[in-house]
């Protein structure tokens, strides 16, 4: 697998911050090479030239369509994460929700 760059929002960054934490610890026991940064939902357009996916928090489901707007062209993946994990910071099952993006 190459390497992928992630950027994880939610409203502030806070709670992204946690799971971005748990998903590279999820990764680094797989071996994987992933980056992942966590930034509040205002910060989207300064990451879209530099990502391979975006996770989006389930509370932030209304604004998809202003995300596809910023995607535009790019082969950029949109995930809106699932409440089940998000909710407890389960780092492995995020990662396998974007894994299987790839």
């Amino acid at each position: 697998m190459v390497k992928l760059n992630v950027l994880l929002v939610c409203g502030s960054g806070a709670s992204s911050g946690f799971m971005a934490a748990n998903i590279r610890k999820a990764a680094a026991k797989r071996n994987l090479d992933i980056n992942i940064k966590a930034r509040g939902e205002a910060e989207i357009e300064n990451y879209i030239d530099e990502i391979d996916a975006l996770m989006v928090g389930p509370h932030l489901a209304y604004i998809l369509d202003e995300i596809e707007d910023y995607i535009g062209e790019t082969n950029v993946k949109v995930l809106l994460m699932k409440p089940t994990y998000y909710s407890t910071l389960d780092g492995d099952a995020a990662l396998e929700d974007l894994l299987k993006e790839f």
